[in-house]
């Protein structure tokens, strides 16, 4: 049935937002609301100039057969300041240091709306990439990981600490973490990752970078490429493994929890915005 300009650009606008980094052809929509193309087109535009105004993202038109429009979420650097700033000041709190100089995020990592923004964030840094999947490992890390790959629409892969019947054959490498030098093994399932795929690593939580040093090699395991590697945080530590990264936020805290916290920007504005 044909419905009403405004309530097809509600629809039109939930459904490019529910399918971001997707080609949907004009005849798509022209059939799903009974419409000519031309008269599709001008709602396109509608949307296109919102959701530039609104900052959401960035409708791009390809014109031909083939052609269509293409939704890439995005986040302004001023939206963007703004919601690090409350991350930092939510952080901010001496009770969230654990032993060993650790942090917990787990409440943070467990919001929705944090997530829906990190993953938008961190989409921008990677939205002119071709991403196959994003990697992250078992446990913290994988609402995060789930989070951005909603917004590049590309399969999460969760690498685990042990095999697990249920994920068939797996392919394990061994890494060295950061300060303490332990041997420690990392596995997934060859069901999980095509070969060659390029694949963006998300992490919660990174120190010294010894676990996403082990995510990076078991990439290569699969004969696949690296695109980039984001941490939700970093923390302080004497040897740093990884050098190329972004990171939201960059919290100091004593071995012993002694230190009051110290919470401030990470360097993504840097690798985000000032490209």
């Amino acid at each position: 049935m044909k419905i009403r300009r405004a309530d097809r650009l509600v629809d039109m606008t939930h459904y490019l937002l529910e399918h971001p980094r997707e080609l949907v052809s004009l005849n798509f929509f022209a059939e799903r609301y009974e419409t000519a193309k031309s008269s599709i087109s001008e709602d396109l535009a509608i949307v296109r100039r919102v959701y530039k105004t609104r900052g959401t993202g960035d409708l791009k038109t390809y014109p031909g057969a083939a052609g269509g429009v293409y939704y890439t979420p995005l986040m302004g650097q001023e939206e963007a300041e703004d919601f690090v700033s409350g991350i930092i000041k939510a952080v901010s709190d001496d009770t969230r240091v654990l032993p060993g100089g650790y942090v917990y995020l787990s409440d943070l990592l467990g919001r929705p709306d944090v997530l829906r923004q990190t993953g938008r964030l961190l989409t921008t840094q990677y939205a002119d990439k071709e991403i196959d999947a994003v990697m992250t490992a078992a446990t913290k890390g994988i609402p995060l990981a789930q989070a951005v790959a909603n917004e590049l629409n590309v399969p999460f892969v969760i690498v685990r600490d042990d095999a697990k019947v249920t994920e068939g054959s797996m392919i394990s490498v061994n890494y060295l973490t950061g300060s303490s030098k332990r041997v420690e093994k990392m596995a997934l399932s060859k069901r999980s990752l095509r070969s060659g795929a390029r694949v963006l690593i998300v992490d919660d939580f990174m120190k010294a970078g010894g676990t996403v040093q082990g995510m990076q090699t078991l990439v290569r395991e699969f004969g696949g490429e690296v695109v980039g590697t984001a941490v939700f945080a970093e923390g302080r530590s004497n040897v740093r493994l990884i050098e190329d990264y972004t990171s939201l936020l960059h919290i100091d805290t004593s071995l012993d929890g002694a230190e009051a916290i110290k919470v401030s920007d990470g360097n993504y504005l840097e690798r985000i915005y000032k490209k």
